[in-house]
């Protein structure tokens, strides 16, 4: 038995925090294992927002969640960047959120020039701090192994390492002799 892989974990601490029936955020939907994850975990009571920039990452999260999630809740998915979640979910959810899931670097299969950047990253994620009620979390999946991805991650690093401890715990999870850029978690919990 070895250790949880990166996504696993992310997902674990997830499920032991969000409730049947809650809202809850994939601020990048790529492939949709994490919407569809979500729209499982929240149930045909709850709301999942799930975001790309990308309309063929939302088909395939589309196909996934018709393939996996039948009979599934609330899925809305936005063609926009992440950095417009505070727009887009509607204020009485502020700061009743559950979990809001980020992988951030690039659509598996697809162009590897598209990526996510530092400046719309931490526009969402500053946004997701708003949006988390006590209790709930952030996950970042961070790949470093593309274009922009070293410089990306370490300034996602400085933000979370500068949240205030009153009102937040920030957790990392990476393997440390893998070669090849693996990636890693950076998890916060809203106290």
């Amino acid at each position: 038995m070895g250790f949880i892989s990166i996504l696993s974990f992310a997902h674990k601490l997830i499920e032991e925090r969000v409730k049947p029936g809650e809202t809850v955020v994939d601020a990048t939907a790529g492939g949709g294992v994490d919407t569809a994850f979500l729209a499982r975990l929240v149930g045909p009571a709850g709301v999942v927002h799930a975001f790309d920039i990308q309309q063929q990452a939302l088909d395939r999260t589309a196909s996934r969640l018709e393939q996996e999630c039948p009979g599934r809740g609330d899925v809305r998915l936005h063609l926009r960047s992440h950095e417009g979640m505070l727009e887009i979910i509607p204020e009485e959810n502020h700061g009743r959120i559950g979990a809001v899931m980020f992988n951030l670097g690039y659509l598996p299969g697809a162009d590897h020039e598209t990526v996510t950047a530092p400046a719309s990253t931490l526009t969402a994620l500053e946004a997701s701090a708003q949006l988390i009620r006590r209790g709930g979390i952030i996950t970042i999946v961070l790949y470093t192994g593309h274009r922009g991805g070293q410089e990306e991650a370490a300034e996602v690093e400085r933000w979370a390492a500068a949240l205030p401890q009153k009102h937040f715990q920030t957790l990392h999870y990476r393997f440390m002799n893998q070669i090849n850029h693996p990636p890693y978690l950076i998890a916060i919990e809203k106290r």
